[in-house]
């Protein structure tokens, strides 16, 4: 059979493969479109499986919010900077993030298994292995998370994707102002990486590992000074340290005069409302992959005698 130009076309378009690819395929198969998707389709697992072992630690985070209830976030991974700026990629990754927002996955082997929501036939997986064919760099769907809320649901993305936030807060009243106000909250988050939302989920174990190294601190600085002093001042560092670490202890970034928490009660009491943060989510791009990269190296290094 011919293999026209219109019909290598038509392939093209329905795949997303290359002129080149689209014809040798059709080749194989005798012209057969059917067994053409076919090929490819296995030909970019073959792509693929040679490009997984390349680290992915670029790339985007994105979010949705459906009717301020239910939110997803999602950080999808590439090689380069340079792809994570593609619009095939970005639309890809916003395709995630919605099937994110309606999935009942409970951890991500589950989430890649599921049907793709934009072409059943196949999975997100298999969804995953097409779009390396097609970009030509190996890419991760690294994690994501949802949630849901009686109260509001507000999210922000920082850097292009660089950043993104999930804030769940519970609340009586769910406005421009209130939701305004939240979206500070993260943007609050973004710069400023709290650890906890507030004191209360901060664990014991965590306050007594941090008085023993403040106390080894205190006492190599202050040799001379009794332990009911020494007890003082390590107090008064782990309070600081505790604002620093907890999102409503935090003072405001755009308002130094506030802490989170006078803010958030500033615009709730002018709202009339009742709000309490429950809840924040921040995913960074690569966050802890460049570590992975830079211990490999070292490893090699080590094992080389450098």
């Amino acid at each position: 059979m011919a293999i026209t130009a219109g019909l290598v076309k038509e392939l093209r378009e329905m795949t997303g493969a290359g002129m080149m690819d689209c014809k040798k395929a059709l080749t194989e198969t005798n012209g057969d479109i059917d067994a053409a998707i076919e090929y490819l389709r296995k030909n970019g697992q073959a792509k693929a499986e040679k490009k997984a072992g390349r680290i992915a630690a670029e790339g985007i985070v994105r979010t949705v919010v459906k009717d301020d209830k239910t939110a997803a976030i999602v950080e999808v991974n590439s090689e380069t900077d340079f792809v994570a700026k593609n619009a095939d990629f970005q639309a890809f990754v916003e395709a995630v993030a919605a099937q994110a927002a309606e999935t009942d996955a409970a951890d991500i082997d589950a989430f890649l298994a599921e049907a793709w929501k934009e072409d059943s036939s196949k999975t997100v997986k298999e969804a995953l292995v097409e779009k390396i064919a097609v970009i030509g760099e190996n890419l991760n769907i690294r994690r994501f998370e949802k949630v849901q809320t009686d109260g509001c649901v507000v999210s922000y993305i920082h850097g292009g994707g660089r950043i993104g936030v999930l804030i769940v807060a519970d609340t009586d009243v769910v406005n421009d102002e209130i939701k305004t106000c939240l979206k500070n909250v993260a943007m609050q988050v973004a710069a400023m990486y709290p650890k906890y939302v507030s004191r209360a989920e901060v664990s014991q174990e965590y306050m007594d590992h941090e008085k023993e190294i403040l106390l080894a601190q205190a006492k190599k600085e202050n040799p001379e000074k009794p332990d009911n002093i020494i007890e003082k001042m390590i107090i008064g560092r782990l309070n600081k340290e505790l604002k620093e670490i907890c999102l409503l202890d935090q003072v405001y970034v755009q308002d130094s005069d506030l802490t989170v928490a006078k803010y958030v009660d500033k615009v709730a009491k002018e709202n009339n409302a009742n709000v309490t943060v429950k809840k924040f989510i921040r995913f960074e791009t690569g966050e802890g992959l460049e570590k992975k990269v830079d211990d490999f190296a070292a490893e090699v290094a080590a094992q080389a005698g450098m």
